[in-house]
């Protein structure tokens, strides 16, 4: 028994979650109004016999107790094992980073923290006066601006860098957190003469800035460059602050700037947050899921691209950081669809952005959020909005752009709906669509069969899941075959943890590398554990049949939820 194991069998999951929501006994359940989305009817479950929790409302999730704490308290892994592990008494061995990475870490977020104070202090001299200027200009009170940290970096070339000397930091030190730079005469200050703004992680830690010229400088916005805890692709600004408002409004609402951010949080939409340059990522979409299945993508409707999008091309936007930003409709498409989230989008007015709309008009921004179009709704309209339907070549043409698109929807039902819309629109029968859209990778669904005889069970921690993991680490030809397996369907934390990295890293070493620490003994057991088949072909349909069974078993435990 290993030691996520161990800390599973030493607690009662009812307990736990009783610990955060009233539970009320249900037979051999528990059940109680859902934790993570508002409702009146209960519809949250928590079965002490298997140790799980489901959510049979809008959720439609659930898991064991890790993957509660991860999404109640919207932690990661590792940090909710350490949580239950104090709580059920249970020592993990430490993290194998090695003192000197904790202490590297450790610096950072000092140096990080020590800069956030002195640009704060700088915004309130003479220097400073005209970031003050600016903010007041933007109707920003003194409490947003001492929530959000905001501060004035001075516009020589070592102001900051000698303040953190006199603090204690090194030069290594400072160029581990981006602070400083080397130039052909030495080291410099990054930011210079911009107003600046704290970055976050999601517990609440200083990981990096985002700076914004108050002149003609180029580029209008600097961001830390990537360290070893900033990372543009992972991180959403401000989402420790809208973690609550976001569980609470049971949605998350995506902006494109930090202005907009701040802005609707003065307002009293603490729900919102921003991406961090380039596209909105899977792995940011991830943090979201954690806190609410329900995504909006809130866009200017020239940052929308509206004439572009409805022509079947990708967006080029300015994001939180000033970069030029693709808006992939394909890569948000594979994220709603990897991560299982419902992922909308809302176009604001013409010439207005999101820090106008919540200042102006606070009811308008309610109902532009409330209105916000599934993905694939607001394509196919525009899309169909930009072609003359009256011409059959159109009409060809429509079905060629959004086609695409609806490849990347693995859900048959979502799917035949769309088929259907678009037939109609197209003037055409559905199965000239449906022939146009099927791709050779299809295979016909192998015939149900039982699953094989799972020997050393005293090694794994739930059969068919590890049976599942084992076959996508040790058949690299399953990539396609798996890449579509939505994470929900696996009740076990580790296990979730573990098909993310794989979906991320197919390279099973890359896999053992990306699990956190407490998990790679668990993933070499897997790639070891000696699978009873030994071809692609028998892989394919061992794969096949245990998915199926796994959704068997969903369906199973609603059943029982039901009865």
């Amino acid at each position: 028994m290993n030691e996520v194991e161990e800390v599973k069998a030493r607690l009662d999951i009812a307990e736990v979650v009783g610990s955060y929501v009233q539970l009320t006994k249900a037979g051999r359940t528990f059940k109680a109004p859902c934790p993570f989305h508002q409702e009146k009817t209960p519809s949250f479950v928590v079965d002490p016999g298997r140790q799980s929790w489901h959510c049979f409302g809008a959720c439609g999730t659930g898991g064991d107790v890790i993957s509660f704490v991860m999404k109640r308290e919207g932690m990661d892994f590792p940090d909710a094992l350490r949580l239950l592990a104090d709580r059920a008494g249970v020592k993990l061995p430490e993290r194998h980073a090695s003192a000197e990475q904790d202490r590297t870490r450790d610096r950072i977020f000092a140096a990080n923290e020590a800069a956030s104070e002195y640009f704060q202090a700088m915004l309130k001299t003479d220097a400073g006066k005209i970031a003050a200027r600016y903010l007041e200009k933007r109707g920003l009170d003194e409490e947003t601006q001492r929530k959000f940290a905001l501060g004035y970096s001075l516009g020589s070339w070592e102001d900051t860098r000698e303040y953190l000397k006199s603090k204690g930091f090194t030069d290594r030190e400072m160029l581990n957190a981006g602070l400083v730079l080397q130039g052909d005469n030495g080291l410099h200050d990054r930011f210079r003469g911009r107003l600046m703004f704290a970055v976050w992680d999601a517990k609440g830690r200083i990981i990096g800035f985002g700076a914004r010229a108050l002149d003609d400088s180029m580029p209008k916005y600097l961001n830390t460059a990537q360290t070893a805890l900033f990372d543009k692709g992972g991180t959403l600004y401000a989402l420790d602050k809208a973690a609550e408002g976001i569980r609470r409004e049971g949605v998350a609402v995506v902006v494109e700037g930090y202005m907009d951010v701040i802005a609707a949080h003065q307002f009293g939409f603490d729900n919102v947050v921003a991406q961090m340059g380039t596209a909105l990522t899977e792995r940011q979409v991830k943090l979201l899921k954690r806190l609410t299945p329900q995504i909006v993508l809130a866009l200017d409707a020239d940052a929308a691209g509206i004439q572009a999008a409805v022509r079947g091309h990708d967006v080029v936007r300015e994001t939180a950081d000033g970069e030029s930003a693709e808006l992939n409709w394909q890569g948000l498409l594979r994220h709603q669809e990897s991560a299982a989230v419902d992922l909308r989008v809302a176009v604001l007015p013409e010439g207005r952005d999101p820090d106008d709309v919540v200042r102006e008009n606070p009811e308008m921004w309610r109902e532009i959020i409330a209105g916000a179009e599934p993905v694939l709704d607001f394509r196919l309209g525009r899309a169909a909005a930009a072609h003359d339907l009256t011409s059959p070549r159109e009409r060809s043409e429509l079905v060629r752009e959004f086609l695409p698109l609806l490849g990347t929807v693995n859900d048959a039902v979502v799917r035949s709906h769309y088929i259907q819309r678009l037939a109609r629109l197209a003037q055409t029968g559905e199965e000239e669509v449906t022939a146009m859209l099927r791709a050779p990778r299809e295979r016909k669904q192998p015939e149900t069969r039982t699953t094989p005889n799972l020997a050393r069970r005293d090694i794994v921690t739930n059969p068919r899941e590890d049976f599942l993991l084992a076959l996508l680490l040790q058949f690299p030809g399953l990539h396609e075959d798996g890449i579509s397996i939505p994470e929900d369907l696996l009740w076990e934390a580790q296990s979730r943890q573990v098909l993310e990295a794989w979906k991320q890293h197919k390279e099973r070493d890359s896999v053992k590398e990306a699990v956190p620490v407490e998990l790679k003994s668990y993933v070499e057991r897997l790639i070891l554990w000696r699978v009873p088949v030994s071809t692609h072909e028998e892989a394919a349909e061992a794969l096949q049949d245990c998915i199926s069974k796994l959704h068997q078993r969903q369906l199973q435990a609603e059943k029982q939820a039901i009865a």
